[in-house]
């Protein structure tokens, strides 16, 4: 076993991709079932290469950038078996001059926090990934927090999938995936009720794009990331936001591998999205302070 810790030159890099997906494993395992995958591929118009995580390293290391990477553990609900979230970390560590693990506990699990402890004690991961709708709970729920009670003391970061989803779209019913449980609006009694917990409410939140600049603006443990979509299509009420009164708690994130860190990157700056002064804190120095990394 091998514990991460973070050993990245932050005056080194350029930004940090908050939102990187480790979608198969060393074994050809894949994060999601075939046609998932293959529903999800479609939806983005992107093809079905899906790299390891050393070459993750490697595309991010030469473009000068570090990445939170992680998996989605959905097993109740999907019927699959999730990637290691160990063995994420302990990649991350091989890497750690470039990659940050956060981990991924199905929630509806009997043992999740015994499983989030091991992985913040054991493993070092520094925040968790949740996707209320493929996962199949409601995050408002106080059955869920004795887990959100564990990572506030921890001090590690909960990042949340909000708004529409590509998992399922086109499958017959959306493969049974319901899109309220992604409301941003269900985090704020998260967010009131465990005031030291960091909650990331990952990608523009369409259709419900007010509900998460209202959580933002009135709760300011919440940061939004700013994954899963071409800056060229953002909501403009999220470019104000992220312009003004909400830059320092907006983060730049990919969705890396189906949307690169190229593209957002290049469409940002032909749509001239975001103000230059405002663009380095989106890009890297928010997520620095977030991540404790800059200590």
């Amino acid at each position: 076993m091998t514990r991460y810790e973070p050993n990245i030159d932050v005056d080194a890099i350029v930004a940090i991709d908050m939102h990187v997906h480790i979608e198969i494993d060393d074994d050809g395992h894949t994060s999601l079932p075939s046609d998932l995958v293959e529903a999800a591929s479609k939806y983005f118009a992107a093809d079905a290469s899906r790299p390891d995580l050393d070459s993750i390293a490697a595309y991010y290391r030469e473009r000068k950038m570090a990445a939170v990477v992680f998996t989605v553990d959905a097993e109740s609900q999907l019927g699959h078996a999730p990637l290691s979230s160990s063995d994420i970390a302990e990649g991350a560590a091989r890497h750690s001059d470039v990659l940050i693990p956060f981990g991924s506990v199905d929630p509806n699990r009997a043992d999740v926090v015994d499983r989030v402890r091991r992985l913040i004690d054991d493993y070092g991961v520094r925040g968790f990934k949740f996707h209320p709708t493929v996962q199949g709970f409601d995050p408002s729920g106080e059955e869920f927090y004795g887990l959100y009670r564990v990572l506030e003391e921890a001090r590690v970061v909960a990042l949340f999938h909000t708004g529409q989803t590509g998992i399922g779209a086109g499958l017959p019913g959306g493969r049974g995936m319901k899109l309220a449980l992604s409301n941003p609006m269900l985090l704020d009694g998260v967010a009131a009720d465990f005031p030291d917990l960091q909650i990331i409410m990952a990608h523009p939140s369409v259709p419900w794009q007010d509900e998460a600049l209202s959580v933002a603006t009135h709760k300011h443990n919440t940061w939004i990331d700013l994954s899963g979509w071409s800056p060229k299509y953002f909501p403009e009420t999220l470019v104000r936001a992220a312009n003004s009164y909400l830059k320092r708690r907006v983060l730049f994130g990919s969705d890396y591998p189906l949307l690169t860190p190229d593209r957002w990157q290049r469409d940002a700056a032909t749509a001239e999205t975001f103000k230059p002064e405002v663009l380095p804190g989106i890009l890297k120095d928010n997520a620095v302070r977030l991540l404790g990394l800059g200590d």
